[in-house]
């Protein structure tokens, strides 16, 4: 049970430590804009090959569908309200004012939950954790906190309000993870289906509408050729655990 909570808080300490290079290194915006679509690439593999292809062989294609959309869905009306906010660009290196920094956390958190959840349920019933899913929540996490600092930066966030925030992202990641242990040991198939297929729902909707976009920004053509390495690597690690 504690080793989902560790999994958890070595996958979000990705945000950390990409915060952390933000504030003490240069790092061009073209190098995050390549993590990111490589990181995107990995997700949707993640949400293919580890999500949604376990639910429906376990629960069947009417649970898996409808948490897929239910996952798209509460995604896209919360991604929408905190867009609003002020957190529309929460992955990017711009400006960024004080009064969108909330919003930006809260995002970030958005983001991170049905990630973390499936990674602690990952552990149910097997020795190992998935590696596919920490890589791919690392790999995601890792930008979003070097772009996303930096636009708290440049809106005024003093540097140990910005560790503060993404400190906390780190400790909310690994309770989410045990909480997906804990809760899920002995839910049914049909309800592990759609829970999976819920977070893979919202982790579709996220890299569509936040990923993909802000690393064509910054990489330009080359995003593709990227989410595509990040793809194979996927589909690599989904191999190799199998």
């Amino acid at each position: 049970m504690w080793n989902a909570a560790l999994w958890g808080a070595i996958s979000g300490s990705a945000v950390l430590l990409g915060a952390l290079g933000a504030i003490f290194l240069h790092i061009p915006k073209k190098v995050i804009g390549d993590i990111m679509a490589c990181g995107t690439g990995v997700l949707i593999g993640a949400a293919s090959f580890e999500l949604l292809g376990e639910s429906v062989h376990k629960g069947g294609i009417t649970a898996t569908a409808t948490g897929f959309l239910a996952g798209a869905l509460l995604f896209t009306i919360f991604d929408c309200i905190i867009s609003k906010r002020g957190a529309k660009h929460r992955k990017r290196s711009g400006k960024s004012s004080q009064t969108a920094g909330m919003a930006i956390f809260i995002g970030t958190v958005i983001d991170a939950i049905p990630e973390s959840m499936m990674l602690g349920a990952s552990l149910i019933g097997r020795q190992s954790v998935s590696w596919l899913l920490v890589v791919a929540i690392f790999l995601s996490n890792l930008p979003e906190g070097l772009s996303s600092t930096s636009g708290l930066m440049n809106g005024g966030y003093s540097k140990p309000k910005i560790f503060t925030l993404w400190l906390s992202v780190l400790v909310i990641s690994s309770l989410s993870a045990w909480a997906g242990y804990f809760f899920l040991a002995k839910a049914p198939d049909f309800v592990m289906a759609g829970i999976a297929s819920f977070a893979g729902g919202g982790i579709i909707a996220m890299v569509s509408s936040t990923m993909m976009p802000e690393a064509y920004e910054d990489s330009g053509p080359v995003t593709g050729m990227f989410a595509a390495i990040g793809l194979l690597i996927s589909l690599l690690l989904d191999h190799l655990s199998g």
